[in-house]
Protein backbone atom coordinates (compact mmCIF):
# COMPACT_ATOMS: atom_id res chain seq x y z
CA UNK A 1 0.00 0.00 0.00
CA UNK A 2 2.90 2.34 0.79
CA UNK A 3 4.39 1.79 -2.67
CA UNK A 4 1.00 2.60 -4.25
CA UNK A 5 0.92 5.83 -2.26
CA UNK A 6 4.43 6.71 -3.43
CA UNK A 7 3.59 6.25 -7.11
CA UNK A 8 0.34 8.20 -6.68
CA UNK A 9 2.32 11.10 -5.20
CA UNK A 10 4.52 11.11 -8.29
CA UNK A 11 1.40 11.00 -10.48
CA UNK A 12 -0.05 13.99 -8.60
CA UNK A 13 3.21 15.93 -9.05
CA UNK A 14 3.29 15.05 -12.76
CA UNK A 15 -0.38 16.03 -13.11
CA UNK A 16 0.38 19.50 -11.75
CA UNK A 17 3.27 19.84 -14.21
CA UNK A 18 1.04 18.60 -17.04
CA UNK A 19 -1.65 21.14 -16.13
CA UNK A 20 0.83 23.97 -16.57
CA UNK A 21 2.38 22.58 -19.78
CA UNK A 22 -1.03 21.89 -21.35
CA UNK A 23 -2.23 23.84 -24.41
CA UNK A 24 -4.79 25.59 -22.18
CA UNK A 25 -2.18 27.21 -19.93
CA UNK A 26 1.32 27.41 -21.39
CA UNK A 27 0.50 29.52 -24.50
CA UNK A 28 -1.28 32.16 -22.39
CA UNK A 29 1.29 32.12 -19.58
CA UNK A 30 3.18 35.22 -20.85
CA UNK A 31 -0.09 37.15 -21.13
CA UNK A 32 -1.07 36.19 -17.57
CA UNK A 33 2.36 37.19 -16.29
CA UNK A 34 2.05 40.51 -18.09
CA UNK A 35 -1.47 41.00 -16.70
CA UNK A 36 -0.59 40.45 -13.04
CA UNK A 37 2.62 42.52 -13.16
CA UNK A 38 1.53 45.31 -15.47
CA UNK A 39 4.67 44.79 -17.57
CA UNK A 40 4.35 44.22 -21.32
CA UNK A 41 5.22 40.78 -22.72
CA UNK A 42 7.98 42.39 -24.80
CA UNK A 43 9.57 43.95 -21.72
CA UNK A 44 9.23 40.67 -19.82
CA UNK A 45 11.18 38.92 -22.56
CA UNK A 46 13.82 41.56 -23.12
CA UNK A 47 14.42 43.37 -19.83
CA UNK A 48 16.01 41.39 -17.01
CA UNK A 49 17.16 43.60 -14.13
CA UNK A 50 17.06 42.58 -10.45
CA UNK A 51 14.23 44.97 -9.65
CA UNK A 52 11.99 43.52 -12.37
CA UNK A 53 12.88 39.94 -11.41
CA UNK A 54 11.94 40.62 -7.79
CA UNK A 55 8.64 42.13 -8.91
CA UNK A 56 7.90 39.13 -11.12
CA UNK A 57 8.66 36.69 -8.34
CA UNK A 58 6.48 38.34 -5.69
CA UNK A 59 3.50 38.69 -8.07
CA UNK A 60 3.92 35.09 -9.24
CA UNK A 61 3.92 33.88 -5.62
CA UNK A 62 0.72 35.77 -4.79
CA UNK A 63 -0.91 34.46 -7.98
CA UNK A 64 0.03 30.90 -7.00
CA UNK A 65 -1.30 31.45 -3.47
CA UNK A 66 -4.68 32.27 -5.02
CA UNK A 67 -4.50 29.17 -7.22
CA UNK A 68 -3.49 27.03 -4.23
CA UNK A 69 -6.38 28.28 -2.10
CA UNK A 70 -8.98 26.98 -4.56
CA UNK A 71 -7.19 23.71 -5.38
CA UNK A 72 -6.49 22.93 -1.73
CA UNK A 73 -10.07 23.75 -0.69
CA UNK A 74 -11.39 21.36 -3.32
CA UNK A 75 -8.94 18.70 -2.10
CA UNK A 76 -10.21 19.12 1.48
CA UNK A 77 -13.84 18.89 0.36
CA UNK A 78 -13.29 15.78 -1.74
CA UNK A 79 -11.30 14.08 1.04
CA UNK A 80 -14.21 14.57 3.45
CA UNK A 81 -16.59 13.28 0.77
CA UNK A 82 -14.41 10.18 0.36
CA UNK A 83 -14.47 9.56 4.12
CA UNK A 84 -18.24 9.92 4.16
CA UNK A 85 -18.65 7.49 1.24
CA UNK A 86 -16.38 4.94 2.87
CA UNK A 87 -18.40 5.15 6.06
CA UNK A 88 -21.67 4.91 4.15
CA UNK A 89 -20.68 1.89 2.08
CA UNK A 90 -18.78 0.23 4.92
CA UNK A 91 -17.23 -3.16 4.10
CA UNK A 92 -17.40 -2.98 0.31
CA UNK A 93 -16.34 0.68 0.00
CA UNK A 94 -12.74 -0.01 -0.93
CA UNK A 95 -13.37 -2.15 -4.00
CA UNK A 96 -16.46 -0.27 -5.19
CA UNK A 97 -14.98 3.23 -4.87
CA UNK A 98 -11.73 1.98 -6.38
CA UNK A 99 -13.50 0.65 -9.48
CA UNK A 100 -15.66 3.73 -9.90
CA UNK A 101 -12.54 5.89 -9.57
CA UNK A 102 -10.76 3.72 -12.15
CA UNK A 103 -13.56 4.28 -14.68
CA UNK A 104 -13.50 8.03 -14.09
CA UNK A 105 -9.72 8.16 -14.45
CA UNK A 106 -9.90 6.32 -17.78
CA UNK A 107 -12.58 8.77 -18.93
CA UNK A 108 -10.53 11.79 -17.82
CA UNK A 109 -7.42 10.36 -19.48
CA UNK A 110 -9.28 9.97 -22.79
CA UNK A 111 -10.43 13.59 -22.56
CA UNK A 112 -6.97 14.92 -21.61
CA UNK A 113 -5.35 13.00 -24.47
CA UNK A 114 -7.90 14.33 -26.95
CA UNK A 115 -9.27 10.88 -27.86
CA UNK A 116 -12.71 11.63 -26.43
CA UNK A 117 -14.66 14.85 -26.81
CA UNK A 118 -17.57 15.75 -24.56
CA UNK A 119 -18.91 19.12 -25.76
CA UNK A 120 -20.02 20.22 -22.29
CA UNK A 121 -16.52 19.65 -20.90
CA UNK A 122 -14.84 21.41 -23.83
CA UNK A 123 -16.31 24.77 -22.85
CA UNK A 124 -14.09 26.99 -20.77
CA UNK A 125 -15.68 28.44 -17.65
CA UNK A 126 -13.41 30.72 -15.68
CA UNK A 127 -13.81 33.85 -13.59
CA UNK A 128 -12.71 36.87 -15.61
CA UNK A 129 -11.61 40.30 -14.45
CA UNK A 130 -12.16 43.23 -16.81
CA UNK A 131 -9.62 45.16 -14.78
CA UNK A 132 -7.07 43.55 -12.52
CA UNK A 133 -7.41 44.60 -8.87
CA UNK A 134 -4.39 46.69 -7.92
CA UNK A 135 -1.23 45.31 -6.31
CA UNK A 136 -0.27 41.97 -4.86
CA UNK A 137 -3.80 41.34 -3.61
CA UNK A 138 -4.92 41.75 -7.21
CA UNK A 139 -2.50 39.01 -8.31
CA UNK A 140 -3.90 36.78 -5.57
CA UNK A 141 -7.48 37.25 -6.78
CA UNK A 142 -6.47 36.70 -10.40
CA UNK A 143 -5.02 33.36 -9.22
CA UNK A 144 -8.34 32.58 -7.52
CA UNK A 145 -10.18 33.43 -10.74
CA UNK A 146 -7.81 31.32 -12.80
CA UNK A 147 -8.36 28.18 -10.70
CA UNK A 148 -12.04 28.66 -9.80
CA UNK A 149 -13.36 27.39 -13.09
CA UNK A 150 -13.01 24.71 -15.72
CA UNK A 151 -10.79 24.47 -18.77
CA UNK A 152 -10.73 21.52 -21.22
CA UNK A 153 -7.15 20.67 -20.17
CA UNK A 154 -6.74 21.51 -16.50
CA UNK A 155 -10.26 20.46 -15.46
CA UNK A 156 -9.96 16.74 -16.32
CA UNK A 157 -6.37 16.57 -15.03
CA UNK A 158 -7.20 18.06 -11.64
CA UNK A 159 -10.43 16.06 -11.53
CA UNK A 160 -8.25 12.93 -11.75
CA UNK A 161 -6.34 14.01 -8.64
CA UNK A 162 -9.60 14.76 -6.82
CA UNK A 163 -10.83 11.27 -7.72
CA UNK A 164 -7.68 9.79 -6.20
CA UNK A 165 -8.19 11.96 -3.12
CA UNK A 166 -11.71 10.53 -2.75
CA UNK A 167 -10.41 6.95 -2.95
CA UNK A 168 -7.71 7.62 -0.31
CA UNK A 169 -9.10 10.35 1.97
CA UNK A 170 -6.19 10.03 4.41
CA UNK A 171 -3.79 10.89 1.57
CA UNK A 172 -6.09 13.32 -0.26
CA UNK A 173 -4.46 16.50 0.98
CA UNK A 174 -1.02 15.06 0.26
CA UNK A 175 -1.99 14.36 -3.36
CA UNK A 176 -3.50 17.83 -3.73
CA UNK A 177 -0.40 19.45 -2.25
CA UNK A 178 1.90 17.65 -4.67
CA UNK A 179 -0.38 18.64 -7.56
CA UNK A 180 -0.05 22.28 -6.51
CA UNK A 181 3.75 21.94 -6.22
CA UNK A 182 3.87 20.37 -9.70
CA UNK A 183 1.93 23.35 -11.10
CA UNK A 184 3.92 25.97 -9.20
CA UNK A 185 7.47 24.83 -10.04
CA UNK A 186 7.33 25.39 -13.84
CA UNK A 187 5.32 28.58 -13.29
CA UNK A 188 8.10 30.04 -11.13
CA UNK A 189 10.92 28.70 -13.31
CA UNK A 190 9.47 30.10 -16.54
CA UNK A 191 8.82 33.42 -14.81
CA UNK A 192 12.59 33.92 -15.05
CA UNK A 193 13.13 32.06 -18.33
CA UNK A 194 10.14 33.27 -20.33
CA UNK A 195 11.89 32.65 -23.66
CA UNK A 196 11.66 28.89 -23.13
CA UNK A 197 7.86 29.07 -23.04
CA UNK A 198 7.75 29.49 -26.83
CA UNK A 199 9.87 26.37 -27.29
CA UNK A 200 7.71 24.33 -24.92
CA UNK A 201 4.46 25.43 -26.59
CA UNK A 202 5.48 23.44 -29.70
CA UNK A 203 5.45 20.24 -27.66
CA UNK A 204 2.56 20.98 -25.29
CA UNK A 205 0.02 18.88 -27.23
CA UNK A 206 2.40 15.92 -27.36
CA UNK A 207 3.13 16.25 -23.64
CA UNK A 208 -0.60 16.36 -22.91
CA UNK A 209 -1.26 13.18 -24.92
CA UNK A 210 1.47 11.35 -22.99
CA UNK A 211 -0.08 12.59 -19.75
CA UNK A 212 -3.52 11.42 -20.87
CA UNK A 213 -2.09 7.97 -21.60
CA UNK A 214 -0.54 7.78 -18.13
CA UNK A 215 -3.86 8.73 -16.51
CA UNK A 216 -5.60 5.96 -18.50
CA UNK A 217 -2.95 3.43 -17.42
CA UNK A 218 -3.38 4.48 -13.80
CA UNK A 219 -7.16 4.17 -14.13
CA UNK A 220 -6.87 0.63 -15.53
CA UNK A 221 -4.52 -0.38 -12.71
CA UNK A 222 -6.87 1.12 -10.13
CA UNK A 223 -9.95 -0.56 -11.62
CA UNK A 224 -8.32 -3.99 -11.84
CA UNK A 225 -6.72 -3.77 -8.39
CA UNK A 226 -3.21 -4.16 -9.82
CA UNK A 227 -2.01 -0.73 -8.68
CA UNK A 228 -0.23 -1.95 -5.55
CA UNK A 229 1.38 -4.87 -7.44
CA UNK A 230 2.53 -2.58 -10.27
CA UNK A 231 3.87 -0.05 -7.74
CA UNK A 232 5.89 -2.76 -5.97
CA UNK A 233 7.30 -4.03 -9.29
CA UNK A 234 8.27 -0.50 -10.30
CA UNK A 235 9.84 0.16 -6.90
CA UNK A 236 11.89 -3.06 -7.08
CA UNK A 237 13.02 -2.17 -10.61
CA UNK A 238 14.15 1.30 -9.53
CA UNK A 239 15.92 -0.08 -6.46
CA UNK A 240 17.69 -2.79 -8.45
CA UNK A 241 18.73 -0.32 -11.16
CA UNK A 242 19.91 2.20 -8.58
CA UNK A 243 21.95 -0.27 -6.54
CA UNK A 244 23.44 -1.94 -9.61
CA UNK A 245 24.58 1.46 -10.90
CA UNK A 246 26.10 2.26 -7.50
CA UNK A 247 27.87 -1.11 -7.52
Amino acid sequence: MEAATDITIWLALSAGLLSFLSPCTLPIFPAYLSYITGVSVKDLQEKRDHKLQGRLLIHAIFFLLGVSLIFFSLGVGVSFLGQWLQGLLAGESGVLIQRIAGIFLILMGLIVGGWLTIPTLMKEKRLQFKKKPIGLLGSFFVGVGFSAGWTPCIGPIFASILILAATSPAQGLLYTSFYIVGFAIPFLVLTFFLGYAKWLVKYSERITKIGGGLIILFGVLLFTGYLARFSNMLLRFVENTWFSNLG
